[in-house]
């Protein structure tokens, strides 16, 4: 933990700032660091915080614990609904554009990190089908997740050895039938839109695990099922991909009946340290990025040394 935040300090560029890494790392707390002492404002790239209602499971920082600093693009979307990473891609950068324009620097703050790819670089989005996906999605229920990386395997090696979870395979099976370009031709060189500085937090992989443990502990003692309990009526199961978040799928059949609280508690563990260790690997293959560790002293001021070099006129 840093001193106090200096004043707000002005500059004559104003870039875009990424505060990345797995989740459990402290991203929320070091974004609020550097909003206090940047003017800045917070700009969520946790796919899953875009749910109103998903609050504990997504371990969303409650307005009062926000220091009044604004938060865009949370709470934007009902469980029914769902969005895709090019409409995330023009909302993110709207939102941007509109901090910049009130002389205030934008920080991004979250660990998915194709969204924050689609916020800070040059990226192309083909376009989807419905039916198509709705085929793709038949055929993954139906076949599996090996049968239709095996399929991509053929047409698209390079996305295949990238690609192991069941909505991206449909994508990006979807984007070479539509295209006929492999999916992987639409994701180019590392190159930003505008003036960019990422920053990441990582530690001690045990010490994350046992972080990430006990922040599942707390969920479910903090209320989790009876949150899920009050997200069904308002349609949780319907929505595509609300209800697949970490916690709500496991405790969703605690629910039903179908299993315990001990057995969905230790689930969402293990499929929360498979993530984290997910998003080490790909914000890890970013050379861009700038790591910090979580537990060195006084990892505020650091970053904020980073920021303020990057802020140079």
């Amino acid at each position: 933990m840093s001193g106090p935040a200096p004043a707000h300090q002005e500059f004559p560029v104003l870039p875009v700032v990424a505060v990345v890494g797995p989740t459990g790392s402290g991203k929320s707390e070091l974004a609020l660091q550097l909003a206090e002492r940047f003017n800045g404002e917070a700009v969520n790239v946790d796919s899953m915080q875009f749910y109103r209602g998903m609050d504990i499971g997504t371990a969303k920082l409650p307005v009062a614990e926000r220091r009044g600093i604004a938060h865009h693009l949370m709470d934007f979307l009902t469980v029914r609904q769902d969005t895709t990473v090019a409409q995330f891609q023009g909302l993110a950068r709207a939102a941007i554009a509109d901090i910049q324009a009130r002389g205030k620097l934008p920080i991004l703050v979250g660990g998915s990190g194709l969204y924050v790819r689609a916020a800070v670089d040059v990226l192309e989005f083909p376009g989807t089908d419905p039916q198509l996906r709705t085929r793709l999605e038949d055929e993954l229920e139906r076949q599996g997740v090996d049968a239709l990386a095996a399929r991509l395997a053929l047409v698209d090696p390079v996305s295949a050895a990238r690609i192991s979870d069941g909505k991206r395979l449909v994508r990006a099976l979807e984007v070479q039938e539509l295209t006929g370009r492999p999916f992987s031709s639409f994701m180019p060189e590392r190159q930003y839109v505008q003036h960019t500085v990422q920053i990441g937090l990582n530690g001690d992989r045990a010490a994350l695990h046992d972080r990430l443990a006990a922040r599942v502990h707390r969920m479910v003692a903090g209320g989790l099922a009876e949150e899920i309990q009050a997200l069904i009526p308002q349609g949780l199961r319907e929505g595509r991909t609300a209800h697949k978040a970490l916690g709500y799928q496991q405790f969703l059949r605690v629910i039903d009946g179908e299993s315990t609280v001990a057995k969905a508690t230790e689930e969402t563990i293990v499929g929360t340290r498979q993530f984290a260790r997910r998003q080490v690997t790909w914000f890890n293959a970013d050379p861009r990025v700038q790591w910090l560790d979580w537990d060195q002293p006084n990892v505020g001021d650091a970053a904020a040394e980073l920021v303020r070099r990057t802020l140079q006129p």
